[in-house]
């Protein structure tokens, strides 16, 4: 097989072209929560630092019991549906996404209140290196195959 011939089998593998569209969906949630309680917290009077927290932390929560199901059911295709079985790959599930929403939320902080960086560009780079290390994890860590 070529390089080429490995590359286009990468690009267009199943499996990653559904991960990437779930994953955008996945961010979509997270956005709209994100934007919808940072400006209702703002709207409360709270400064942007404390806003951002609030929205990142809701916002992360409804993203992942989003992705968890999106990935689960269409990225890997798991049926696998037993309360035991569920238990145990949901507890490993929220235990990367809580990995790297810590990560995140530090890497957040930094750039609203260190960096000064406007909280929707750092949102932005934020979930993008979320977006990458929760394929790592899912991949190769939650949703193995046997």
């Amino acid at each position: 097989m070529t390089i080429i011939e490995r590359i286009k089998g990468l690009i267009l593998n199943r499996e990653l072209v559904s991960y990437v569209v779930v994953g955008v969906l996945t961010t979509l949630v997270n956005f709209v929560f994100f934007t919808w309680v940072n400006e209702y917290v703002k709207g409360l009077g709270f400064g942007v630092s404390f806003a951002s927290k609030a929205a990142y932390v809701t916002a992360f929560v409804a993203a992942v019991i989003f992705a968890y199901w999106a990935n689960k059911l269409v990225v890997f295709k798991n049926f696998k549906m037993s309360p035991g079985y569920l238990l145990k790959e949901f507890a490993g599930f929220m235990s990367a996404r809580i990995i790297s929403g810590v990560i995140t939320f530090i890497l957040m902080a930094v750039c609203v209140d260190i960096i000064k960086m406007n909280e929707y560009l750092a949102w932005l780079l934020t979930s993008a290196f979320n977006l990458i290390f929760n394929y790592v994890a899912s991949k190769f860590y939650i949703f193995k195959k046997s």
